[in-house]
């Protein structure tokens, strides 16, 4: 039975989940979100009430959470690129690292970009601080570990390199990572070569338009 993933192309946590399938070249069928196909979006909503995507469904089995679904391709779905090292503090090392960019990088970035979305009077100003101090304290740590790492967790491409290069890629464009961070504009630019990677951004690259902030002219 054919997987099928609800997501959006231009979702840094679709791209985690797409980066994962590409990686190990799973089948499966795009169920793209948008709110011109009625019908995709009320079979979303039927599946997973919270409306959060991506949502993976492997024939009567729904699979939310990003990091969820990639553990759960890895468990039923065993491709070529192990995501997660079968040895346990190796795989520990790869969900803290995942649990990073999820809450250190992903989590102040959108931050900033939602708030830009509210009308002037309903805005956080105090918040988006916080969100861009929390940025810079992170590309700092981030920086000292990738000084001696290739990727996030060591020498193999990982779970948290899929959620590393959507979440990085988009915070460039909203708190710029600056010289003062040289690894991690290394890293960063190691996962925009990653073939998975590329083809995920190279997908989402017409719906650039919808970035509140503006879309850079790179990458």
């Amino acid at each position: 039975m054919t997987l099928k993933l609800y997501a959006h192309p231009f979702s840094s946590y679709c791209q985690k989940v797409l980066t994962a399938l590409y990686e190990n070249g799973t089948p499966f069928e795009l169920r793209k979100l948008a709110h011109d196909d009625p019908q995709v979006m009320a079979e979303f909503a039927a599946l997973w009430p919270i409306k959060r995507f991506p949502l993976l469904v492997d024939g009567s089995r729904t699979v939310m959470e990003a990091t969820v679904i990639i553990e759960y391709l890895g468990l039923v779905y065993p491709g070529p690129v192990r995501l997660l090292p079968a040895a346990p503090l190796a795989a520990l090392e790869v969900r803290a690292m995942d649990r990073f960019f999820d809450n250190y990088i992903s989590t102040p970035q959108q931050k900033i970009v939602f708030d830009s979305m509210r009308p002037e009077a309903d805005r956080d100003p105090l918040g988006v601080a916080d969100a861009r101090a929390m940025l810079d304290t992170a590309y700092g740590w981030l920086n000292d570990v990738m000084a001696e790492r290739e990727w996030a967790a060591g020498d193999h491409f990982s779970l948290a390199d899929c959620g590393a290069a959507p979440f990085l890629f988009y915070a460039d464009w909203t708190h710029r990572i600056g010289p003062a961070y040289p690894h991690v504009l290394a890293y960063r630019k190691r996962l925009l070569a990653r073939p998975s990677f590329a083809r995920a951004v190279d997908e989402a690259r017409p719906y650039r338009s919808y970035f509140p902030l503006g879309a850079p002219d790179r990458d």
